[in-house]
């Protein structure tokens, strides 16, 4: 998540006014130290350096580090803080992007939806390449913001306020996202990851997610699909192509194929998977998902099928 390596034209100028910013408050820091250190040194001789007592150089030091240099120094990060950067980070107009992606946040994980198409996913967003994607995010429940540190500014979540930012990335790569708006007990949690893929890459990702969810090929997944329908999980979760249309908890048509799992809070293995159904509240508390009271077997059985879901 370090904002220092850009992956886009956004992030590099967000990066770019840091440094600005941090140059000019180590001369104002620096030239105060040196002041004080010439203060210190002179305490018995009256006067100023060279200039001795003379109230008009004084003054002039006054004036110009005081009121003149501050006002202009402001007035040009206002310019380019306020100005300029917004307007480079702003949302975009809709005939400028490439594609349009909705991104809505939940205590504590993120829904992603890809309009133009049944794509539902979670925690995990896939874009292409050096396209403009405008990213309409809401919420679910309470305040969220989304933020990419290697892509843009944050974006807040406002209950009933469709909120929007331009994803733009001109480098291929996986860039980490964080929810950083308190939103409650597990918001330290509530991450995503953003995969910027080859266009090819990405169409034939998008295309692999409008599938239905895969049918059990073994005997194990097939005990793990009973369970998973017998154990109220199809109440909360949404697997295409099969009678689970629950909207509470992310959409898991496809979860085999994602790379981590409650939020990026795990990595999605089937060690992780198991240790997450048998005890949710124990990796993250106050989370909507339920400790269902699984047996070792079943919970064998319904990682082998959530995990063939690809």
């Amino acid at each position: 998540m370090s904002m220092f390596r850009a992956g886009s034209k956004q992030a590099h100028d967000i990066n770019l006014l840091w440094w600005w910013m941090l140059a000019a408050a180590a001369i104002v820091f620096f030239g105060a130290l040196a002041l004080l250190g010439i203060a210190w040194l002179r305490r018995d001789t009256p006067g100023l350096p060279f200039f001795g007592a003379r109230e008009s150089v004084a003054e002039f030091m006054v004036l110009t580090f005081g009121i003149a240099i501050p006002v202009v120094a402001l007035v040009a990060l206002f310019g380019v803080s306020d100005i300029y950067l917004i307007r480079q980070t702003s949302p975009p107009a809709s005939k400028t992007t490439a594609m349009t992606i909705h991104v809505i946040g939940h205590q504590f994980w993120w829904e992603v939806k890809y309009p133009g198409t049944d794509v539902v996913t979670a925690n995990e967003i896939h874009i292409p390449v050096d396209k403009r994607v405008n990213v309409v995010v809401t919420t679910a429940d309470v305040i969220h913001s989304l933020w990419v540190p290697r892509l843009q500014r944050k974006i807040d979540t406002i209950p009933g306020q469709p909120n929007r930012i331009l994803f733009d990335a001109d480098r291929v790569g996986v860039y980490r996202g964080q929810c950083s708006q308190f939103c409650g007990y597990q918001h330290a949690k509530m991450a995503l990851r953003v995969f910027v893929q080859r266009p090819a890459a990405y169409r034939s990702w998008l295309r692999g997610q409008e599938k239905p969810g895969v049918k059990p090929a073994d005997q194990l997944e097939a005990e793990g699909s009973q369970v998973f329908f017998t154990s109220q999980c199809a109440s909360c979760h949404t697997i295409a192509g099969t009678d689970a249309h629950g909207a509470i908890g992310p959409n898991l048509t496809h979860l085999g194929s994602r790379t981590s799992i409650a939020s990026d809070t795990l990595s999605n293995t089937p060690a992780h998977l198991a240790e997450w159904l048998r005890n949710p509240q124990a990796i993250k508390p106050g989370s909507l998902m339920p400790d269902l009271g699984l047996s070792h077997s079943q919970v064998h059985e319904l990682v082998a099928y959530l995990e063939s879901l690809r």
